[in-house]
């Protein structure tokens, strides 16, 4: 990359390959648009982050996705960083950061459907452990929606790599709001 234009922080390497995964689809080079897509490590990090790359760092454009029980590490960052002042979400959404509902694998089993989810597991040969997974009792019972985020977080890897695998499913006329959003934030550059 020459020189980064523009930082999109997120919380985690989930949501970084999702973007870029979205961002491919849609034909767009990040690298040669000076775009960068940086996981902070969880919300806990953001003014680090901000630091570095806000008016007192790089002062590059900035936007960013987070879950929305993590709206106010987010909301306190930018206010910190100086970007703002009593920011609700609607302010914080001008500055071009964006709230998943729960999060970006909630957003994304939402944008698909369970069915949908349940073909992008198969492909990746754990149908029979998402299947073992459900018939765990505390799972019984659960919507198959819960069972599906849920299932995405049981292990490390499966998580990291949830997010793009659910991108390259996605109809593109449905992609989740926030996640679409962020991209459209990042394009103004």
């Amino acid at each position: 990359m020459e020189s980064i234009r523009a930082v999109a922080l997120v919380e985690g390497v989930s949501d970084q390959l999702a973007l870029e995964a979205l961002a491919k689809r849609r034909g767009r080079s990040l690298d040669a648009e000076g775009i960068s897509i940086v996981p902070i490590g969880g919300s806990k990090n953001i003014r680090t982050f901000l630091d570095q790359f806000g008016p007192q760092g790089l002062n590059v454009r900035l936007a960013g996705l987070y879950d929305a029980a993590e709206e106010g590490d987010f909301r306190r960052g930018l206010e910190r960083a100086g970007l703002g002042a009593n920011l609700s979400r609607a302010g914080m959404e001008r500055l071009g950061f964006y709230a998943c509902v729960a999060d970006l694998e909630d957003e994304l089993i939402r944008s698909l459907g369970a069915a949908a989810v349940e073909r992008v597991i198969e492909a990746n040969g754990e149908l029979g452990a998402l299947r073992s997974f459900q018939s765990q009792p505390q799972w019984r019972g659960r919507s198959q929606e819960a069972q599906l985020r849920r299932f995405f977080g049981t292990h490390g890897g499966r998580k990291i790599e949830s997010g793009a695998l659910l991108v390259e499913a996605l109809d593109l006329n449905r992609v989740p709001r926030p996640l679409d959003l962020v991209l459209g934030h990042l394009s103004l550059v």
